[in-house]
C-alpha cells in the first residue's frame, strides 16, 4: 500500500541531499542527568529555527526548577542570530520536563506537538485524577500536527509523521534531510524505545519504525536519548536510516514483527520506571506548564500510589 506522507518526505529528503541549501544546520545540547538530546535546527539561508525536545532542570528532592540547560539554547540562538519559529515536542516525555514555555518567553516560536496528545491527556488525566481545570483537548499547545502535515522552516520543506508505539502521540519531524524521531529508535548499538507506558504498543512501535526505515538511507536521524551502549564510552545522538536498517540490534532488516514484539515485551517487563516520570508527565501533558496552583498559590506534583 502506498504511503503518501512517506513519498512526500522521501522526495523532500532526496532534494535536500542534492541541494545543500535545503540541508538544515543542527546543534545538539545533551543533558546527562536525563540522557536527553535537545536539538536546535535552522535554515542556513533565513536563520529561521526550531527548538526540539528542550529540557527544564528539575530537582526531585527539593521540587526546585532551574533554567541552566535551557539558557544554553538561548545563548546559542542569540549568538547565531537565529529567529525561532517553533518549539517542537516529539511527544509528552516521561523522563524530563519540557522547558518550552520558558523558551517561548525568551525566544518566541509556536509550541507544537502531535494531535494525538489528546489521547495521552485523557489517559494520564485519569491516572493523576486531574481536576476540571486541566483541559484534555490539546489547547495547551499552539499547534497540533497531523500525520503527513507539511510546513516550512524558513525556506526548508518540512513534514510531520505520526509514529506511535512508545506513546500514542509520537511524531517525527523531518526538516530538509534531517529527521527528528523522538523515542522510536536509539543508536543502532542500543536498539529501540520501550512500549509499556499507558497507551504504548510494541506492535505499533514496530510498524512506526519500519515506516521510518523506508526513508532514503542517507536520511540523517537525530535521536532524543542515548544511554551509551556497552563498550561505547561516548554519548551519541545522530545516525542514519541506512545504519539503523543494517545494524540496529533490535530491529535491523530481517527482524519480524512478532520477534520484535516478543523481545520488546520481555525487555520492557524488566525495566524500572524513569526517575522523573511523575513530574514529567504531569507537566508535559500541560505543554510544559506546572499544574494549576492550589489556593495557597503553590503548584504540586501528585504521586499516585500503586497506580503505575
Amino acid at each position: 500500500m502506498s504511503d503518501p506522507a512517506i513519498a512526500t518526505a522521501t522526495q523532500q529528503i532526496l532534494m535536500a541531499v542534492q541541494r545543500p541549501e535545503q540541508r538544515p544546520v543542527v546543534k545538539t545540547f545533551f543533558d546527562e542527568k536525563t540522557f536527553t538530546a535537545s536539538h536546535v535546527v535552522h535554515d542556513p539561508q533565513t536563520l529561521t529555527a526550531a527548538v526540539i525536545d528542550s529540557v527544564l532542570d528539575y530537582d526531585p528532592a527539593s521540587g526546585h526548577i532551574k533554567y541552566d540547560s535551557a539558557q544554553e539554547i538561548v545563548d546559542y540562538v542569540h549568538a547565531e542570530k537565529l529567529q525561532v519559529a517553533w518549539q517542537l515536542e516529539t511527544h509528552a516525555h516521561a523522563d524530563h520536563l519540557s522547558a518550552a514555555p520558558w523558551l517561548q518567553e525568551q525566544l518566541g516560536g509556536k509550541l507544537g506537538i502531535g494531535a494525538n496528545i489528546v489521547q495521552v491527556q485523557e489517559v494520564f488525566g485519569k491516572i493523576f485524577n486531574a481536576d476540571t481545570r486541566f483541559a484534555r483537548d490539546g489547547s495547551q499547545f499552539d499547534h497540533l500536527f497531523t500525520d503527513g502535515e507539511q510546513f516550512k522552516l524558513g525556506n526548508l520543506n518540512a513534514i510531520a509523521l505520526h509514529v506511535p508505539g512508545h506513546t500514542p502521540a509520537d511524531m517525527a519531524f523531518i526538516i530538509g534531510d534531517a529527521a527528528f524521531i523522538g523515542d522510536t529508535l536509539f543508536m543502532p548499538d542500543y536498539g529501540t524505545a520501550r512500549a509499556d507506558f499507558p497507551g504504548g504498543d510494541a506492535r505499533m512501535l514496530y510498524r512506526s519504525i519500519r515506516r521510518l526505515l523506508t526513508l532514503p538511507a542517507e536520511t540523517r536521524l537525530f535521536l532524543c536519548h542515548d544511554y551509551k551502549a556497552p563498550h561505547r564510552d561516548t554519548y551519541a545522538w545522530e545516525t542514519t536510516v541506512g545504519a539503523e536498517r543494517a545494524h540496529n540490534v533490535h530491529v535491523h532488516e530481517g527482524v519480524s514483527e512478532d520477534d520484535f514484539v516478543n523481545m520488546r515485551t520481555s525487555r520492557d517487563a524488566t525495566l524500572a520506571l524513569p526517575n522523573l516520570i511523575m513530574p514529567s508527565v504531569q507537566v508535559n501533558i500541560r505543554g510544559g506548564h506546572m499544574p494549576e496552583p492550589e489556593d495557597n498559590g503553590t503548584s504540586y506534583i501528585k504521586i499516585p500510589i500503586n497506580k503505575l
